[in-house]
């Protein structure tokens, strides 16, 4: 299996969600991230066990597309 970091993009579509809710988690919820010069990088397994843990839940509906 391939172990590489993912981008914004890549990660808003792993998970089905707006590239934007991927910045707003970043800012409100703690979403794992790693910041590479300009750009945020993600590992999937990080974000798969922070999903598990329920922080990801949204209260405001806007995760979908």
């Amino acid at each position: 299996m391939e172990d590489r970091w993912l981008s914004v993009d890549e990660i808003a579509a792993y998970l089905g969600i707006k590239r934007d809710t991927v910045y707003k988690w970043i800012a409100d919820k703690q979403m794992p991230d790693h910041k590479v010069g300009r750009l945020w990088k993600f590992r999937k397994e990080e974000v798969d066990e922070w999903v598990k843990s329920g922080r990801a839940k949204e209260s405001d509906g806007d995760e979908g597309r």
